[in-house]
């Protein structure tokens, strides 16, 4: 057995069913302890516009919110829906879809345990997620540990060698231009922004994500405007597929339900981060009145990640017809941008500026783990690692990067979603008294601890 078929055959243990039940029965049992928290998506969007002047925290409310959706916005909404639908079939949007609804409220719960118990560093900054979430609310420190070791490894993993990957790979198949220079140019330009830290981060995120989002989506249009008469079958496919065997449908034999939810699963976990306690990290730095109001500007993350982005992503590929065709990751989705005139360099586009705004947007995650784990004058260190591994993530092959951030992504979901289930009595009593009593304008009184480091 050769490395690739090893790390992949590691991946398929991680994102078995027990992950998966534990994944999805995190997202369910939270959804009901919270009273479907998903009703409250319009005042989630509403606040994620307005700024909390003159509370504690480092940037806004909806810097806080771009930056997060920085990160998660990227790959995972074009390769990593292509990725599912390639190897799960068209029901992997279903399942990547109901992720995503699901997934707001534990989107919810890790921002709320974020600013509850988030620590002022000595340097003036903040930092929170769910290490702190794990030492100062379950005193679990060794889990805290756990957690930020994986979740620095994700970073080097999904954030910098993945966003890579796809960016050359683009490039080289579209333009023909070197894989090697890609990788290099990539590389300078994301050092160079990471260089500013959280506030050149967000500034670049909240000019970026706006844009790259609203493009993409208009791109998408297009091509199913170009296709509208098949738009009701193809809801009608990816719903069916979702709880048939696909065995006779082109290059598929063998899709079961079960390659079907693990890829849809796997892939909007991915792109949404719900459950993986990464975007919790910069929600800790958001200038909020309570742990509610910041819980709902993260949950709407999720809503625009998958709910809307990965679904409208993955009825393009089944619309088109190209799901079918045998093509895999970014070639895939390529196929089906290619329907429409001048799709290719649409598709270039957004690709560039999610992979960007990744790339940086989960540097800041990888740095502050680094810093709870060895004290922020290790940050430095880790930078150049993040760096270096952009550049041979550019020129490694597709699936031996992707499986190496799927066991990354998984043994760091699994501390977090510990903590989510013990703390979510927590989360339900901030809930009750900020939310459901309707005092969602008051001052959070917690104090803040200061950093041991």
């Amino acid at each position: 057995m050769n490395i690739s078929n090893a790390i992949a055959a590691i991946a398929n243990f991680i994102w078995g069913w027990p992950l998966l039940g534990l994944l999805l029965g995190t997202h369910i049992f939270l959804t009901i302890r919270l009273k479907f928290i998903q009703r409250y998506i319009g005042k989630a969007i509403k606040l994620s516009f307005k700024k909390d002047i003159d509370s504690e925290g480092h940037i806004s409310q909806f810097s806080a919110l771009a930056t997060s959706l920085a990160a998660t916005i990227g790959t995972g909404n074009i390769v990593g829906v292509a990725t599912a639908v390639s190897m799960g079939g068209p029901g992997a949007v279903f399942w990547t879809w109901i992720t995503g609804v699901l997934g707001i409220s534990t989107k919810y719960a890790e921002g709320l345990l974020a600013v509850k118990y988030r620590v002022r560093t000595k340097s003036g900054g903040y930092a929170g997620g769910p290490m702190y979430a794990l030492e100062y609310g379950l005193n679990q420190k060794t889990l805290a540990i756990l957690f930020a070791f994986f979740t620095m490894i994700a970073a080097i993993a999904c954030g910098s060698s993945i966003q890579a990957n796809s960016i050359t790979d683009a490039l080289n198949s579209s333009f023909g231009f070197n894989k090697t220079w890609v990788a290099v140019i990539v590389m300078v330009l994301a050092g160079t922004a990471m260089l500013g830290g959280i506030k050149s981060i967000a500034r670049i995120s909240n000019n970026l994500v706006p844009f790259m989002a609203v493009f993409y989506i208009i791109s998408c249009l297009l091509i199913l405007i170009s296709g509208y008469e098949n738009i009701l079958s193809s809801i009608q496919l990816i719903i069916t597929a979702a709880f048939t065997k696909q065995a006779a449908l082109g290059g598929f034999a063998g899709s079961t339900i079960m390659l079907a939810a693990r890829f849809g699963v796997a892939r909007g976990l991915l792109s949404n981060e719900s459950g993986l306690g990464s975007a919790p990290i910069i929600a800790a730095a958001a200038k909020t009145k309570n742990p509610v109001r910041q819980a709902l500007v993260s949950s709407s993350g999720t809503f625009w990640d998958t709910v809307v982005i990965c679904a409208i992503t993955g009825l393009v590929l089944v619309n088109t017809g190209v799901w079918n065709s045998g093509l895999k990751g970014i070639k895939l989705t390529q196929e089906a941008f290619n329907t429409i005139p001048f799709g290719s360099g649409m598709l270039s586009i957004s690709l560039i500026a999610f992979t960007f705004s990744t790339i940086i947007g989960w540097s800041y995650y990888g740095e502050k783990c680094c810093e709870y784990l060895w004290g922020k004058k290790t940050i430095i260190y880790f930078r150049i690692v993040y760096i270096v591994s952009i550049f041979f993530g550019g020129i490694f092959e597709l699936d031996l990067v992707w499986n190496f951030g799927d066991i990354s992504t998984g043994l760091m979901a699994f501390p977090n979603l510990i903590a989510l289930i013990l703390l979510s009595g927590v989360v339900v009593s901030e809930t009750k008294k900020y939310l459901w009593d309707k005092k969602l304008d008051d001052v959070s009184k917690d104090e803040l601890k200061q950093h041991r480091k």
